[in-house]
């Protein structure tokens, strides 16, 4: 492994020319080691839709129906929540194209607002929203890679840790070894859980057409990954808008019409009692391929899994580089090609969630900070507009998108706050505490000589 410096400069003097640049290799210019351009349009496209779409449509997509009240209303809000993602994810292209740096939100929000608003934003990261984040996913795998096994019978509480535990473990792993088969391993997934889909919604679309539904038909889908591995995308000013809209179109018809396929076999009220809408709709509808769909969810948690860790770690790799987390995390394996302390970082964080952690309130404290900082960042782009007009915007969206997508999520945000008081001044206590973070690790200059070793003068090279 070698940092950005000198073994990097070694290595090439050594070998006396330039690796290639052509995206297929670990890029050398001026002795600095640079992550190479991987990411095609495919591959950018499997990472949204293998993030977007976890584990929750297939188990409990019936948040939205017990709020409205309606069949109806509920498709309504869903066909709502993929044209608000939709504004979002255009102005996530604008700032993907005229900002060509990884990191997502984190770059994005240092640019507009500074290093102090952008360190926040890590460190709420870092210590909580990430971590709790992947546990949850994780375990959702755990569970129903398991299911097959055990049914009818429940999972021993054991073994879904163990089974979690390991799948985190090789997404870690795989991670670390390549971006290639990271990015291969990733389609095939999103392939995968894009079959789980049509599987529900095929069916379903007959029995609509049959005639057995007459007058029955009355989002967090907000992800957008690809922006954190903006340096490793071939040709960014064209992948990734075009990658951002087809993901969006993609999801928001698989999330409406899947619901449409559940409420051909289920009314309201026996999809709001089932603890796992697919599976009771592969039961009634598929009779023992039924078995097949809990293999289904677990591949589809494993593909966000993966796709998470494959766009954080570009995160704390740029903020590494930026010199706000320790310098070992923006080293590059010279053999790898892969950020691989970035990576391996979240990895004991999640664990020790999994193993002692309460996921869950956890999870309820920092969720509303997810969309106060998604508005902040989209803030950002219209500040950005009169205070940096020239900045080349090779994508440009109307500024009507992104004013009504920030105004919605800052009203999400004070939603939460009158709603949930207690939960949501948590969160805003646990995230404020990267402010004092901030003073002692970064700001001041004359730290203590073993702290300065510790956080910023530690250099590894193998």
């Amino acid at each position: 492994m070698t940092g950005s410096s000198a073994s990097a400069h070694r290595e090439t003097a050594a070998n006396g020319h330039k690796a290639s640049s052509n995206g297929t290799e670990l890029k050398r210019e001026d002795g600095k080691v640079e992550l190479g351009k991987k990411v095609t349009l495919l591959r950018g496209i499997s990472i949204i839709i293998g993030t977007i779409i976890g584990a929750g449509i297939f188990i409990s997509p019936k948040g939205i129906l017990k709020h409205s009240g309606s069949v109806g209303v509920s498709l309504l809000v869903w066909i709502a929540c993929g044209v608000l993602s939709l504004f979002g994810a255009l102005s996530y292209a604008e700032l993907g194209t005229c900002m060509k740096k990884s990191g997502g939100h984190y770059t994005y929000i240092m640019e507009a607002f500074g290093p102090q608003m952008a360190f926040i934003r890590l460190w709420a990261d870092l210590i909580a929203i990430r971590p709790a984040g992947m546990a949850v996913i994780s375990l959702a795998f755990g569970q129903y890679i398991l299911e097959p096994l055990f049914m009818p019978c429940g999972i021993p509480p054991l073994a879904v840790k163990l089974a979690t535990a390991i799948g985190l473990t090789s997404v870690m792993y795989l991670n670390s070894m390549s971006v290639t088969w990271t990015a291969r391993i990733q389609i095939f997934l999103t392939v995968s859980k894009l079959l789980a889909i049509a599987i529900i919604i095929v069916p379903g679309m007959y029995q609509l057409f049959k005639g057995i539904i007459s007058n029955k038909l009355t989002l967090s889908l907000l992800r957008f990954y690809l922006n954190f591995v903006t340096e490793e995308v071939d040709n960014p000013a064209r992948t990734v808008p075009l990658a951002i809209c087809i993901s969006m179109a993609i999801v928001t018809s698989c999330y409406v019409l899947t619901n449409v396929a559940y409420y051909t076999v289920m009314s309201a009220e026996e999809l709001l009692a089932s603890s796992a809408v697919a599976v009771t709709f592969a039961e009634r509808l598929l009779g023992n391929f039924s078995i097949a769909v809990p293999v289904f969810v677990a591949l589809s948690c494993y593909g966000t899994m993966n796709g998470c860790v494959f766009a954080l770690s570009r995160m704390f790799y740029v903020a590494s580089r930026e010199g706000q987390l320790p310098e070992v995390l923006s080293m590059i394996h010279v053999r790898r090609h892969t950020p691989l302390a970035a990576v391996l970082i979240m990895y004991p964080m999640t664990m020790l969630q999994l193993l002692v952690g309460d996921i869950y309130s956890l999870l309820n404290f920092m969720s509303f900070l997810r969309w106060l900082f998604i508005g902040v960042v989209v803030l950002g782009l219209i500040y950005l507009r009169y205070t940096k007009p020239d900045l080349p915007r090779p994508f440009k969206v109307p500024l009507f998108f992104p004013v009504v997508f920030c105004i919605t999520c800052f009203f999400m945000v004070f939603l939460s706050l009158y709603s949930d008081p207690v939960n949501t001044g948590i969160g805003f206590a646990i995230s404020l505490t990267g402010i004092p973070a901030y003073y002692i690790f970064i700001y001041f200059n004359h730290r203590p000589k073993w702290l300065q070793r510790t956080l910023g003068n530690t250099s590894l090279s193998y």
